[in-house]
Formats: structure tokens, C-alpha cells, sequence
């Protein structure tokens, strides 16, 4: 592992070098997908290590920095602080892929608050709007408010074992405060509903960059915490999983209804990541295998896709200027080839296949039908909203007559289809072995 970080922090003195620094991330890339890892812990070392889902994740980390470059060329073409801001992508990577990796508590934690810096730099300095600094403040407090008990379960939990190390690390405490200390960080950044209102802000205000992250990476560092805590309290989890469950099912509804009365296209996307985050959650606690491994896919899969349809809702709003669906409609008259793609994201959006998301839902619906058959009907009321509102944004945007007052009337650069092939060719590709997931 160690060799991949120095690779990375080498990186750091190219910053001037914005294609060179993107050639060499995305072929870190394969490099990784040359590593056999197993189920269980590999390439370990005191402090790092890598198993089956954190090799996955750190794959999509590297993946996804790779194209926020090709995404924000106008930063390059603007020279809009081009250096400072390949610096701020390498070192956002840097952490994302410790945090990912280590098997240490202390550490995880750290490089998890220290993943949030970058991100703030980010938002801050290439945002839109000058909302983008209460925005920023949101999803710092939010954050860090979560995080307070996080490193004092931490320390409670070092205070029993002596370490705080995932492969030595018990805990026999029955204790809910702890309990809740442990996961309420997380929780809050998956987002869980309830716990989501600093999202919708983050996305909106965001640069293309910042809102592929968020939504590809950061989200998953939600998801990725509570699967290395869970078997560090699984009586607790055994008792209070119906109350995680009813939260998601209702708040993955009711979510999917907001996401029909947006007006927002950016927003829109982000409500709808929130949706698809309540499956996960649900696929985790119910602490079966097959859930766990439904999770994970569907993680994988939401980071591409939702990546991708912020790139097309950046594209779109690079020739109007506007977020707004009202305005934003009649692509179809002259952006056809477009049209195509956005067809393609908005049904791998509601799992159609052949997208891995289809493979996740079915292994999470299964999962919740074995753990209950009364949530059926919630789970069917949720995908057929899903579907609605993926059809809500593909018909809004493709449909109608075109704004009159355009910037730019351009049907779409290679660059642009570049990048959206790139996110849509794993989404779909992987289906074909997904047996290395699982």
C-alpha cells in the first residue's frame, strides 16, 4: 500500500503539469486493478491494509479524481488557479485513500475530519454562488458536531482494549451511548434521512469537481465506517435495526417524493442520492452477508452514476447559466446525441439493466423481504418513485421548447462525451463480473 501513497504524494510537485497529473492518477488506477486481494485482510502492514471492500472503494477514489480533472477543463482554459486547484484533488485523494485503508480507529478517524478540508478548500474557492459560504459552514458543523462523540467512543472503546487497532479491538459493552457515539458520524455523512439537510446545500453550491466527489467518494466514507463498526456491536445493531430500518424506508419515500417537486436539476440529483443512500443503510443493518454485499454494489454503482449526472447537469448548465428545470428544457432539439446519454444515466439511475445498481437493489430487496415481508409494499412504493423521478428529469430537461437566451448553442464537445462514456462504461461493464465484489 505504502508504494501507491508515495505514487500519490509524488504527485503533489507536478501540480503545474493539469494532464500530466490526470494521465498518471488514471493509471494508478490500473495498477490496482492488477492487485489479488482476498476476502480478508491483504497487503497488511501494522497500520494498513486492504480487503475486498476497501479495494473497491479506493479503485473509484482514483477513478473518479482521474475525471474531475477532465471535467473541469475551463478551470485549465480560465487558468483559474489550475495549480492550486490539482493540488487540492491529489491531496483530497491522498486522504480518501489513507481513510480508506487503514485498520487503525485513531487514524481512520483523523484522515475521515481530514478529508473534509480539501473539500471546504474546494467548495469555497470554485463554487458558484456566494451562498457557497453558508453552504460550506452546513457541512462543516453538521460534520464535526457528528464527529464529537465519534472520537470519544473511539477513546472509550481504546480505554477497554488497549488498542484501537480493527484486527485486536472487542467490545462486549452493551452500552447504547457508546453505541450511537460510534455511528452517528456516520449516519450523518451517508447521508441517513433526518441527518441530510447540509446535502442538497453542499451540491448546489459546489463546483462539477466538488459535487462528483461528494457524491462518487465522500458519501461512501459513510457507508464504509458503519460496515467496520458493525461487527464491533452487533448485539447492539441486532437490537435497533427496526429503528434504522423504519427511519430509511420512510425517509427513502418521502425523499423520493421531494425529489419529484424540485425545481433545481442540481438539487434534484442530490435529493435522489439521499434515496438511494437509505437502501444501503437498510442493505447493512440487517447484518446479513448478502445485504452487506448488496451495499457495497450499490455503492459503487450510485458513485458512478450519480457522478455522471452531475456532469450532464454541469454540461447542460454551462450553456444557459441556469439550474433551473424551467428553463432548462427542448436538449433533445438540438443536443440528440446528448439526449442519448442522458437516457442512459437516468435509467441506470432507477436500476434498470444492465447497471450493477439493478444487482444491488435485488440483493438489498431480497435481504429486507427475508428480514421482514411487510416492507414489501414500502420498498415497491420506493422503486416505482425512483423510476418516476428518473423520468421526471430525463422528460424535463429533453422535452419542451429551448430557452431563447443560450450562451451556447454547441452540441457537445468529444471531451464531454469523454467523460460521461467514462463513467457509464464500469457502471454497465462490471455486471459482467460481478463476482469480484462479492
Amino acid at each position: 500500500m505504502l508504494k501507491l501513497f508515495f505514487y500519490s504524494i509524488m504527485l503533489i510537485p507536478m501540480f503545474s503539469n493539469f494532464w500530466v497529473i490526470q494521465s498518471l492518477i488514471m493509471t494508478m488506477c490500473f495498477i490496482m486493478l492488477f492487485f489479488n486481494v482476498n476476502k480478508d485482510y491483504s497487503f497488511m502492514g501494522y497500520y494498513l491494509s486492504l480487503d475486498s471492500i476497501s479495494i473497491w472503494l479506493i479503485i473509484l477514489t482514483i477513478w473518479i479524481s482521474s475525471l474531475m480533472f477532465l471535467a473541469s477543463y475551463m478551470i485549465k482554459k480560465k487558468n483559474n488557479y489550475e495549480n492550486q486547484f490539482s493540488t487540492t484533488i491529489i491531496l483530497l485523494l491522498i486522504t480518501l485513500m489513507l481513510s480508506f485503508s487503514t485498520t487503525n480507529l485513531m487514524l481512520f478517524y483523523f484522515f475521515f475530519e481530514s478529508s473534509l478540508i480539501p473539500t471546504m478548500i474546494m467548495i469555497f474557492g470554485w463554487g458558484y454562488q456566494p451562498e457557497r459560504l453558508n453552504s460550506g459552514f452546513y457541512m462543516l458543523f453538521y460534520t464535526l458536531m457528528a464527529s464529537l462523540p465519534l472520537i470519544m467512543s473511539i477513546l472509550m472503546l481504546y480505554k477497554i482494549n488497549g488498542s484501537c487497532s480493527l484486527m485486536i479491538i472487542k467490545n462486549e459493552s452493551e452500552s447504547i451511548i457508546l453505541f450511537l457515539g460510534l455511528i452517528m458520524a456516520f449516519l450523518v455523512k451517508l447521508p441517513m434521512f433526518m441527518f441530510h439537510f447540509w446535502l442538497p446545500k453542499a451540491h448546489v453550491e459546489a463546483p462539477i469537481s466538488g459535487s462528483m466527489m461528494l457524491a462518487a467518494i465522500l458519501l461512501k466514507l459513510g457507508g464504509y465506517g458503519i460496515t467496520r463498526v458493525l461487527f464491533l456491536c452487533p448485539n447492539m445493531f441486532n437490537q435497533t435495526n427496526y429503528i434504522w430500518m423504519s427511519i430509511s424506508l420512510y425517509g427513502g419515500i418521502m425523499i423520493s417524493a421531494v425529489c419529484l417537486i424540485q425545481s433545481d436539476l442540481k438539487s434534484l440529483i442530490a435529493y435522489s442520492s439521499i434515496s438511494h443512500m437509505s437502501l444501503v443503510i437498510m442493505g447493512m443493518v440487517t447484518m446479513l452477508n448478502w445485504g452487506l454485499m448488496g451495499s457495497m454494489i450499490l455503492m459503487i454503482g450510485h458513485g458512478l452514476c450519480s457522478s455522471g449526472l452531475f456532469c450532464l447537469a454541469n454540461i447542460i448548465y454551462s450553456r444557459t447559466k441556469s439550474r433551473s428545470l424551467f428553463i432548462n428544457k427542448g436538449f433533445l432539439s438540438f443536443m440528440p446525441s446528448m439526449t442519448l446519454m442522458w437516457f442512459l444515466f437516468c435509467s441506470s439511475n432507477m436500476a434498470s439493466p444492465p447497471s450493477i445498481n439493478l444487482t444491488g437493489e435485488i440483493m438489498i430487496f431480497n435481504t429486507m423481504m427475508s428480514w421482514s415481508q411487510y416492507s414489501m409494499f414500502f420498498l415497491m412504493l420506493m422503486s416505482f418513485l425512483s423510476a418516476s423521478y428518473s423520468f421526471y428529469l430525463f422528460a424535463y430537461t429533453q422535452h419542451g421548447n429551448f430557452y431563447s437566451g443560450m450562451i451556447s448553442f454547441s452540441m457537445g464537445k468529444t471531451q464531454e462525451y469523454l467523460l460521461l462514456m467514462l463513467h457509464w462504461l464500469p457502471l454497465n461493464l462490471m455486471i459482467m463480473k460481478i463476482d469480484v465484489m462479492i
